[in-house]
């Protein structure tokens, strides 16, 4: 069986072989993006996309039979539980009804953040986290650039600084 650890570096690796994908213009819209899009509750395309990111991944790690098996889920509980929101805010929501660690004000340098933790920042926006400097955090997201803002058009990743963050959800503790 593979550590948590490993887990976690699995969904990270899905996500970084996203780094690049954008979006076609200004539109929130692409085929790539539409299958991020799809990932959601939501229909249709051209709306913001970062949390619709953050599912396609998620979705796509839980087909990982280790990672069913770390779960205890089988492919149905799975799809079942896994986040659907199109909200960067909404996956706290999800994250507490799920169980999961959800954490406040954790711009704390004290608190150890994991690979894999997901963070939803002050200004409406989400991403990943693939490593942690105490002060700021490498995330990777959807619908951003290269910059610090929100609706981007592509997948990248970047620092940020801690003080960001709105909150942390830990999908694998």
């Amino acid at each position: 069986m593979s550590s948590k650890n490993e887990l976690r570096k699995r969904l990270i690796a899905i996500a970084n072989k996203e780094l690049g994908v954008t979006e076609i213009g200004d539109s929130n819209t692409g085929p790539r993006v539409l299958e991020y899009q799809r990932a959601t509750w939501l229909d249709g395309t051209g709306w913001p996309w970062c949390a619709a990111f953050q599912c396609w991944i998620i979705r796509e790690w839980l087909k990982d039979k280790d990672v069913l098996d770390a779960f205890k889920f089988t492919a149905a509980q799975a799809e079942e539980w896994r986040p659907k929101t199109a909200g960067a805010w909404d996956f706290e929501r999800w994250g507490r009804e799920k169980g999961l660690l959800v954490v406040a004000d954790a711009d704390q340098p004290d608190f150890v953040l994991h690979t894999a933790d997901i963070v939803t920042f002050r200004y409406s926006h989400i991403e990943m986290i693939s490593n942690d400097s105490g002060e700021s955090l490498l995330s990777i997201g959807g619908n951003t650039d290269d910059g610090l803002g929100r609706d981007g058009g592509a997948v990248c990743e970047h620092w940020h600084p801690r003080n960001t963050a709105r909150r942390y959800i830990r999908l694998l503790a």
